[in-house]
């Protein structure tokens, strides 16, 4: 048997860990939100036609933030299409997933959703068709009390008080060849910087993400993020990074991936503290890694779907054992790096590349992913502590030398708790682990 050691020490910290850390994404792709959050004909459904299935598992997540409307879905919506009577929406393809929208389920909606699921707003623009202007009515409509065309059309459609949205992503990927409306980084700063402004001239109080690189893999990487930095640095809070693993033919590899992860997270840290001291400013960015996940098992079969469905079943990867393990290294990656990565976004929730399944009729279930993210949600929050690790090594190719053993810590003072999180990537044996816990006094094992 193997034999791996940690040594935990309370002073050895990184960061207190933001309750937004434990986010996810909803988007109008397959079934994440007609017969996923959404479904009238389910017998679980409430009167609004959310199923409350689906909200229990989300609330035992303890999912702290969620993003909507996308995801590439963002970059061809019309906000406008999916508020006001359900009669008067307007089915429109949806470009980015080759499906057809009803537009019965909008922003306001959402908004009702999220409060009943405990979660706050993530709301994303369109800068893909979409115009400055558009997002400045989008937050008008949302933010502003009452007394101009867009809130009081709030008002009418139900909602007195406003939605108050504080989160707002200044479009998604547009650096992606793969995104409608596609941008260089120069353009996008440009149109990103305008939208800020009058965003935050309607809300001051409102905070923002950039699109930053969408994946490693792409050439642009990590040049986008300079530049896009360059021009909007001052006008934003976040930059938001996103990334997807899937295995080939190589279990090492895959098993391995959280190094790449590390490796992004790393380098786009490094990118924003160049940015940082070429504008000589004290003001430190914080990074939103809000899509990640296990996504390869359901490529093949998408690719056989006819066009044009209405919520057809898409992405809906089944999980196994070695997902659930990548998926629990990634979430020691994203607690290692709490001191910059402040919110995070598991993509998605229902359905979509997600811990939580439906059919119309049947309970909702939980799938193996589902464990680690609750683990973290559940016992990641308080100050996340570095953990000295010493552990036997694997061989990979792409990554070298990759630790059998993956672990962070984290402590929650007010409870006296440390929880101790860790990921034995070898398939083939156990692995002993010895944790040494003298610098803990008073603690001890439960």
């Amino acid at each position: 048997m193997k034999q791996a050691k940690c040594m935990l020490d309370k002073d050895n910290i990184i960061g207190t860990t933001d309750s937004r850390l434990f986010g996810a994404l909803i988007e109008h792709l397959g079934r994440g939100v007609y017969s996923g959050i959404y479904d009238p004909a389910d017998p679980s459904a409430d009167v609004q036609g959310f199923r409350r299935d689906v909200l229990d598992l989300v609330r035992q997540l303890r999912v702290s933030v969620v993003r909507y409307p996308g995801g590439n879905f963002v970059s061809g919506y019309h906000w406008s299409d999916g508020i006001g009577p359900e009669e008067d929406r307007p089915a429109r393809l949806n470009l980015a997933w080759k499906s057809l929208e009803s537009n019965r389920f909008g922003f306001d909606e959402f908004v009702d959703w999220a409060k009943k699921a405990g979660a706050e707003t993530m709301a994303a623009v369109n800068l893909g068709t979409g115009t400055p202007e558009d997002a400045g009515y989008l937050v008008e409509y949302c933010n502003h009390p009452s007394g101009t065309k867009w809130s009081d059309l709030r008002r009418k459609n139900g909602h007195d008080q406003p939605h108050n949205i504080k989160i707002w992503c200044l479009g998604n990927e547009m650096g992606g060849y793969w995104q409608i409306g596609r941008l260089s980084a120069e353009d996008y700063g440009k149109k990103a910087m305008e939208t800020a402004k009058m965003m935050r001239l309607i809300d001051p109080s409102i905070e923002l993400l950039a699109c930053g690189s969408s994946t490693t893999r792409l050439s642009s990487y990590p040049e986008w993020d300079r530049v896009v930095l360059e021009y909007l640095y001052d006008q934003i809070d976040y930059i938001s990074i996103h990334h997807y693993y899937g295995y080939d033919n190589e279990l090492g590899d895959y098993l391995g991936s959280f190094v790449d992860m590390d490796r992004f997270i790393r380098t786009i840290i490094a990118t924003t503290d160049y940015v940082k001291a070429l504008k000589r400013t004290p003001k430190i960015l914080g990074l939103s890694f809000d899509e990640w996940n296990v996504w390869f098992h359901s490529r093949a079969a998408d690719r056989q779907r006819p066009p044009w469905e209405i919520a057809p079943p898409l992405l809906e990867d089944i999980y196994t054992m070695e997902d659930a393990l990548l998926v629990g290294a990634m979430v020691i990656t994203l607690l290692r790096h709490a001191d910059r990565v402040k919110m995070a976004c598991m993509a998605q929730l229902v359905n979509v590349i997600a811990p939580i399944m439906t059919q119309t009729g049947d309970a909702a279930w939980r799938q193996t992913i589902f464990y680690p993210y609750l683990h973290g949600s559940r016992f990641g929050r308080g100050t996340a502590l570095d953990v000295d690790v010493q552990s036997p090594t694997y061989h990979d190719d792409t990554f070298d030398e990759v630790p059998y053993l993956e672990a962070v810590a984290t402590w929650d003072e007010a409870d006296e708790r440390v929880t101790l999180f860790a990921v034995n990537r070898d398939l083939d044996s156990s692995l002993a682990l010895e944790g040494d816990i003298r610098a803990l006094e008073g603690y001890h094992v439960v």
